[in-house]
């Protein structure tokens, strides 16, 4: 699988948003640090949110677990679990290639204090998830995230019993001798967002089926919206008439509704992936050069629509497990591809400064694979 570099040029854009429909001015200023377009050659892209979620519910088989947010990353040398030469992984990540000097930040493995994540195991995983549809659902954070799943399953698959197809906006990866597929969904905003006959932007807060109807069917969906969100969020001049936290709870209110009226908890496990955190201070720079994972947060990654996110899902009939990364992975600003998301081989005598820095996504293997570790564990 390849996917193309982004253009240089951004497309700027408008989102208009109302219950149904609400306006929405242009945007494209902040696009160049998070390379939407390199993931799924998109013709728009958004930022990413810092907020932490520390609640979950609906733990497995209805039992009691361990705290898998509190704990520490631990050197260990006989990780990674896999190797950038995964070919299944996107060029933006595969740093070492793209001419990252060090090695180490695949080397962290998360620990919790009071229980162990035990290590990933494909065939032990495959077996689970025999005759099962596993969907990731969401931005390219969350592509991120499939890869790093892919990955660390392919290696115990012959080259001809495994494959990846198409299908609108998703893509699956098939374990063929396990009927198995891993799948990534496309839906950054979780509610239909189309072009207008006027050639804009058109977020429909109440509408979700476009997207939706390609998550039918699926044993095991893991959702995350909250990276263009975000956007709106902290830029408040886009949205003209709506409070930008009120069209971010009507959005995950239609989703959870959707939820609610479609799915069967005996027959699909869902579970929402709280956000990913950027370190994007200092105009991106932030990640640059790091090469251990903090000790501590000198400030907490919390945010308003964290709780808005909490108070959906307490809303819901349908139990939903939270699975809270945002805390273990604000501590690894080391983690993100910095300059090193394109092979800087032919430009190694220019500036780095003059390339994006991108402190949002992951360097794999490296951060989501523990998400995908922890994901594991859940199931």
């Amino acid at each position: 699988m390849t996917v193309t570099d982004t253009p240089k040029s951004l497309l700027c854009f408008m989102f208009i948003i109302s219950l149904s429909i609400y306006h929405v001015t242009s945007f494209s200023d902040h696009y160049d640090d998070v390379q939407e377009e390199a993931w799924l050659n998109e013709d728009y892209s958004a930022s990413e949110l810092n907020m932490a979620l520390t609640r979950n519910r609906a733990t497995a088989g209805g039992k009691s677990s361990c705290d898998f947010t509190l704990g520490k990353w631990v050197f260990d040398e006989s990780y990674p679990l896999y190797d950038s030469s995964c070919p299944y992984l996107s060029t933006a990540v595969t740093c070492l290639k793209n001419g990252r000097p060090d090695s180490d930040y695949q080397k962290w493995r998360w620990q919790p204090f009071k229980c162990s994540i035990p290590r990933f195991d494909a065939l032990h995983f495959l077996g689970k998830m025999r005759r099962k549809r596993v969907m990731l659902v969401g931005d390219s954070i969350m592509r991120n995230q499939w890869e790093s799943l892919v990955c660390l399953v392919q290696g115990v698959i012959p080259t001809g019993r495994k494959r990846v197809t198409y299908n609108g906006p998703t893509m699956a990866f098939h374990a063929l001798d396990f009927e198995t597929s891993i799948e990534f969904s496309w839906a950054p905003l979780l509610v239909e967002l189309k072009r207008s006959p006027q050639h804009k932007r058109v977020l429909h807060l109440d509408m979700i089926e476009d997207n939706a109807k390609y998550w039918r069917g699926v044993d095991i969906l893991v959702f995350d919206s909250a990276h263009w969100w975000d956007y709106f969020m902290e830029e408040n001049r886009i949205i003209s008439n709506l409070n930008p936290m009120v069209a971010y709870e009507k959005g995950l209110t239609t989703w959870a509704k959707w939820v609610d009226l479609n799915l069967d908890p005996h027959k699909t496990r869902v579970i929402f992936r709280s956000m990913s955190p950027r370190h994007n201070r200092e105009n991106g720079w932030k990640c640059y050069k790091q090469k251990e994972p903090l000790l501590y947060f000198s400030h907490p990654h919390v945010a308003g629509p964290t709780m808005i996110l909490k108070e959906v899902l307490r809303k819901m009939r349908f139990p939903v497990y939270l699975q809270d990364i945002t805390n273990i992975s604000g501590l690894r600003r080391d983690g993100h591809p910095s300059v090193y998301s394109r092979d800087l081989a032919q430009e190694i005598n220019q500036n780095l400064k003059e390339h994006n820095s991108d402190c949002s996504h992951w360097c794999l293997p490296g951060v989501p694979d523990a998400w995908n570790e922890m994901l594991s564990a859940i199931l």
